[in-house]
């Protein structure tokens, strides 16, 4: 059995009590000197309290603090209240690096947005990324983890040098570095299906091709016969499988439907693109829009206004968005959410049950999309 070591002149441990007297304060320094990192008189900042300190103060060894500290140790609970109770009165906080290396993990779980990787861009300033990023935070913090914002333009060794248990890469570019820099790590990554069957990898999804396939019928059974579709001039594996999906769609509808892409991230250069497709004005161009791009809807309607249009009289719309002013607008737009919510959840859940629970076999969860249709995609009948 470890007892905790004894000082000579002090008070055995087992009485728990803390040490008084002239002893106590020449061992400890003059009083006030170890309190935190508080000004000292001539106005500069007081030393660090150090573990030494804490244990002469509590006439206890650096042994027992520390054990009593991790709650570590076989300490008796007057002991261990008083060594917490007297570094606490003191100010001292143990060294946070020292602590997760005994622990073997930091309980933070990094989250990285890859799609226009090759540019800086705020993806915060997205209702989708915005809507990820603060579920899957608010998941992990009910896990007891704490998630860490990756800058999206950054060299590689950047990411080594932070102490993550595992990352949610969002949108990764095929073959992306940072996805295989982690796995080869050993650090668990969950993203999407390409990642599917690596060791370490784990996936969450939507079936956005179903999703699409989904809008252009409904847009069909509306009426529309030429539609204009606005996506993304990314890797990302969902617009990929979009556009493989309408370019299916179309050749088995017999129904026309063209593609703008987008190489730039944002509303601007978005909003540009739809201007230029429905420059030319109502009835000499398509008679419907499908936005894959994260635009604000009610900025959509303006730029359709701008050039004559009225939805959905002559151009019928739907948008792919998490933004909540869609069902507000004048008319409420016609959208397509990924149900970013869901997928937060269900990717912490699965980094949880590595981090907490031991999986080890690698799995993926499929989340469904909703459509919610509203006035801008529906045509009054004649």
């Amino acid at each position: 059995m470890n007892e905790p070591e004894r000082r000579v002149g002090k008070v055995p441990e087992e009485a728990g009590g803390p040490v008084s007297g002239p002893a106590a304060r020449s061992a400890a320094g003059p009083p006030g000197a170890a309190r935190g990192r508080g000004r000292g008189r001539d106005g500069r900042a007081a030393p660090r309290v150090r573990l030494i300190d804490v244990a002469r103060e509590a006439g206890l060894s650096k042994t027992t603090i520390s054990a009593a500290l991790n709650g570590t140790g076989r300490l008796s609970d007057e002991v261990r209240t008083h060594a917490r109770e007297t570094a606490f009165r003191m100010g001292y906080r143990p060294n946070a690096t020292a602590r997760l290396l005994r622990a073997g993990h930091a309980r933070l779980i990094g989250f990285a947005v890859r799609e226009y990787v090759d540019k800086p861009w705020a993806y915060t300033e997205l209702p989708y990324f915005t809507r990820l990023a603060n579920a899957s935070a608010n998941a992990a913090l009910e896990h007891g983890h704490a998630l860490v914002l990756l800058p999206n333009h950054a060299p590689r060794d950047e990411w080594a040098d932070l102490p993550l248990d595992a990352v949610c890469v969002v949108d990764p570019v095929v073959g992306d570095p940072l996805v295989d820099d982690f796995l080869a790590a050993g650090i668990p990554v969950v993203t999407d299906r390409r990642v599917k069957g690596r060791p370490g990898g784990y996936w969450v999804e939507t079936d956005y091709a179903a999703a699409v396939v989904e809008v252009l019928d409904h847009l069909a059974e509306q009426g529309a016969r030429d539609i204009a579709i606005v996506a993304a001039g990314s890797e990302a594996l969902y617009t990929r499988n979009a556009l493989l999906a309408q370019a299916d769609w179309s050749a088995e509808r017999g129904i026309r439907t063209s593609v703008v892409q987008v190489d730039v991230p944002g509303y601007a250069a978005n909003l540009e693109a739809i201007g230029r497709i429905l420059g030319a004005g109502p009835g000499a161009g398509p008679d419907a829009l499908f936005v894959l791009t994260e635009v604000s809807p009610p900025l959509v309607l303006e730029v359709a206004r701008r050039h004559g249009h009225r939805v959905p009289d002559d151009l019928l719309l739907v948008c792919a968005s998490e933004d909540g002013l869609a069902e507000h607008t004048a008319p409420p737009v016609t959208t397509l959410s990924v149900q970013p919510q869901l997928i937060a959840e269900a990717g912490i859940r699965l980094l949880v049950e590595v981090l907490d629970q031991g999986l080890t076999e690698p799995r993926g969860v499929e989340v469904p999309t909703r459509l919610d249709i509203r006035t801008s995609s529906l045509r009054a009948s004649s």
